[in-house]
């Protein structure tokens, strides 16, 4: 009789499989990446938590710089008006001095101020991330030329002058340039890519400044009023300046936040977009008809004003990130600040006379663009 012997205690047993150096390992390394996927997520909300906060007190501390400039610019001039009397002369206007010269003469001047930063900011902010090149400016659709060619034609051939008059001419002139840019570069039926509408708006402004150059040299008085309007300025607006561009400006503002998820995708390249959903042609076209309209009627109403749409959505690139719709909306808070802050200077500066609001910003914007294109790289 044969007796069959038990394995002693911690032998394997030979009929069963040997076991999977896997299966041995398996538990500890899945442990271990199932903790670290949990510091990965709480490390990303905490990421997250910080980046709302930020941009909470970014868009917190531009509504209070926004309201001292406002206070600013309602207060300063030829004739101080403390913010008691301007408060009172809002509320309750009576036929005072400092009521006539608030209600009459500064608010509507600072509501234009407003206006115009904001349009310009936004157009700016728009067209970088349409062209996806940091230093573009509203001025690259060639906005600026066709709504100084048409400034010029206009009071060469009719010999009228005038704010009001000169503002349609200008718009339309505005809006022809973006439009012709947009055609040239989308020529072809093919897609109007940023390399192609920087390059189509160049061609077009060269051509316009030249055309301008030609007009201003034979006719005296459209170059005596083409001068005072091409520094940019915000004196003598008056309400029906305000109420004329209004329309437009509201207008550019909503296409500009619609197409501001879309541009956000673009980003990330044309081809790419369009395979996550993203219609190029139709984003492209409606970003076009934004900056016209911002651009265009801000233009018209106080002449072409540099650098707002350059510098501002840099700033806001820096202090919110790359997200359009964040940039969209910190933008339109800081580009009044500066253009408010920038006409109260022109105030004061030179004693009983004003300096244009385009020659401040030119002069404060120009280290600005200085110091981004000594940068090695610009993010976008």
């Amino acid at each position: 009789m044969t007796r069959r012997s038990t394995p002693a205690v911690g032998d394997a047993d030979p009929t069963s499989p040997p076991e999977s150096p896997v299966q041995v390992v398996g538990l500890p390394r899945r442990a271990v990446a199932q903790r670290a996927a949990t510091r990965a997520q709480a490390a990303a909300l905490a990421r997250a938590r910080r980046r709302r906060w930020r941009r909470t007190l970014v868009v917190a501390a531009a509504v209070a710089l926004l309201a001292g400039a406002v206070v600013a610019s309602l207060s300063v001039g030829s004739r101080a008006v403390p913010p008691e009397q301007v408060w009172r002369a809002l509320l309750h206007p009576d036929d005072s001095v400092a009521a006539t010269i608030v209600r009459g003469q500064r608010l509507p001047r600072t509501l234009l101020a407003i206006e115009i930063g904001a349009a310009l900011g936004v157009a700016g902010a728009v067209m970088q991330a349409l062209t996806r090149n940091p230093l573009a400016d509203p001025g690259i659709l060639g906005v600026n030329a066709g709504a100084s060619l048409a400034v010029v034609s206009a009071v060469a051939l009719t010999g009228f002058v005038g704010v009001w008059f000169y503002l349609w001419f200008a718009f339309a002139g505005a809006a022809f340039a973006a439009t012709a840019v947009y055609l040239l570069g989308a020529v072809a039926g093919a897609f109007a890519t940023p390399a192609r509408l920087a390059l189509a708006g160049v061609a077009i402004s060269a051509a316009a400044g030249s055309l301008v150059q030609t007009v201003i040299l034979t006719d005296q008085r459209a170059f005596n009023e083409f001068r005072f309007w091409a520094a940019g300025s915000l004196e003598g607006r008056r309400w029906e300046i305000l109420l004329a561009v209004t329309p437009f400006v509201a207008a550019g503002l909503l296409l500009a936040a619609a197409v501001a998820p879309a541009l956000n995708v673009l980003a990330l390249g044309s081809d790419t977009g369009a395979a996550l959903g993203a219609r190029p042609r139709v984003t492209a076209a409606v970003a076009m008809a934004a900056v016209t309209l911002l651009c265009g009627a801000a233009t018209a109403a106080v002449g072409p004003i540099g650098f707002v749409g350059l510098g501002v959505p840099l700033l806001a690139r820096v202090l919110v990130g790359q997200d359009q719709r964040w940039i969209v909306l910190v933008t339109l808070l800081y580009a009044p600040v500066l253009v408010l802050l920038a006409d109260v200077v022109g105030r004061r500066l030179v004693s009983g006379a004003e300096v244009q609001v385009g020659i401040i910003t030119a002069v404060v914007g120009g280290p600005v663009f200085v110091a981004v294109v000594r940068r090695r790289r610009v993010a976008m």
